[in-house]
């Protein structure tokens, strides 16, 4: 059997900046992405904590260390500027490989500087 399990997610960052103009997806600082095990172009589901959207969209690199965190294009209708969001990542996992599997979680805090990882 092969079953659908979150990954890996950073929780509780806050949105930096949207960008209605740009052509799509999320900016994450790359520092973030690599403790997160989340790749550029890789798809991941944002959930706004701040209004209640749930939306998929795929993540590009920034800035190492800026904390920046950009909802762009359409998605920018979804989270404004100081929105509280968690980030998620699926994958497909089989039976043996669940068992020693253990999620990536990256806890942030208020200027999306890593406060804890488990």
């Amino acid at each position: 059997m092969i079953r659908s399990m979150m990954k890996s997610k950073i929780h509780r960052a806050r949105i930096t900046e949207s960008n209605l103009e740009y052509e799509g997806s999320i900016t994450i600082d790359e520092g973030l992405l690599e403790k997160a095990d989340i790749q550029e172009y890789e798809q991941v589901q944002i959930y706004n904590v701040t209004n209640g959207e749930r939306f998929t969209t795929y993540a590009i690199r920034g800035g190492r260390d800026s904390g920046v965190m950009c909802v762009n294009g359409a998605a920018a209708h979804k989270a404004k500027k100081g929105d509280i969001v968690i980030i998620v990542t699926y994958g497909q996992f089989s039976e043996t490989e669940l068992a020693s599997f253990v999620p990536k979680r990256v806890y942030v805090d208020e200027k999306n500087r890593v406060m804890r990882l488990n």
